[in-house]
């Protein structure tokens, strides 16, 4: 497996795996299935985009995304990190492997601050995030509601030096 930064081309695939993700409801409040061009309005030139390939089978089997964390400009230098790793490739350390360069590439581009939430039962995000430096900062309860149930969200951070 091999991470490298996402081009437009790759908006299918991010989209297929993300979708793996909202149907799973254990990563994302979101519950609308994403288009190529949803997914392509992400590239804006300043957030990094991370995808990780399947050397053997050459195809894009998990990605890392920034996104905006709050519009003022106060924040511009924090930004909202997840990934997402397709079913079949779950825990066998492509996730790692997006994070890593994700954190890498937020680096290069001049962010201080990377912050996620995670859904407090998604024990593989949690243990992840924590070995790559992040911190558990607090919950946030009643976060939002998915399928009609409200869900907490623990808060966490890593600050890049």
């Amino acid at each position: 497996m091999k991470a490298r930064v996402a081009t437009l081309e790759d908006a299918e695939a991010i989209a297929r795996i993300y979708n793996e993700g909202i149907e799973d409801r254990i990563a994302t409040f979101e519950t609308r299935p994403r288009t190529v061009d949803d997914v392509r309005a992400w590239f804006d030139g300043v957030h990094p985009i991370i995808v990780v390939e399947d050397a053997q089978q050459q195809q894009v089997i998990a990605f890392g995304a920034t996104s905006t964390y709050r519009p003022r400009e106060c924040y511009a230098g924090i930004a909202e990190t997840s990934v997402y790793v397709a079913r079949p490739h779950r825990r066998q350390g492509a996730g790692r492997i997006a994070l890593r360069a994700l954190i890498d590439a937020a680096a290069q581009a001049g962010f201080w601050k990377l912050l996620s939430r995670i859904f407090p039962e998604n024990t593989a995000s949690r243990a992840l995030v924590r070995e790559l430096g992040f911190r558990e900062v607090g919950i946030y309860e009643k976060h939002g509601q998915l399928d009609g149930q409200w869900r907490d969200v623990v808060i966490v951070e890593r600050l890049i030096p």
